[in-house]
């Protein structure tokens, strides 16, 4: 219950960070809200493998490892987007570091989902 309930901080710290990296008076843009898109994606590529492949073998195995590919490169574009509009003068350098504040704590917290529910015991994530 606490891994849970520390999961949901972590996500609304994150989502706050984003919101203010939005909404200050001083922003006042929404674009950094695409990253919306890469929190959702993210996830998506590691938990189809997860269901393709069967953990027993012990040796590495070419699909996992290209969703692990396909996750980091999913990761690095939601970090990027935010400095590619900074450059391009869409948002202001202070929301992109807001933006990007939000991102290493969404990403630490659906990293922290993975490592909490990702074991095979009773209660996990494979049962959703």
């Amino acid at each position: 219950v606490a891994a849970l309930i520390s999961l949901s901080f972590g996500g609304a710290v994150g989502l706050m960070f984003l919101m203010l990296g939005c909404a200050l008076p001083q922003y006042n843009q929404y674009w950094p809200l695409f990253v919306l898109f890469f929190y959702i994606l993210s996830p998506v590529p590691y938990c189809i493998a997860r269901r393709l492949v069967d953990d027993t073998d012990a040796t590495s195995n070419a699909c996992k490892e290209l969703a692990i590919f396909l996750t980091t490169g999913i990761v690095v574009s939601a970090f990027g987007l935010p400095i590619v509009f900074a450059r391009a003068e869409l948002i202001y350098w202070g929301a992109c570091a807001l933006v990007l504040t939000g991102n290493t704590v969404i990403f630490a917290t659906i990293l922290g989902f993975f490592l909490v529910f990702g074991s095979s015991d009773d209660f996990s994530w494979q049962q959703w």
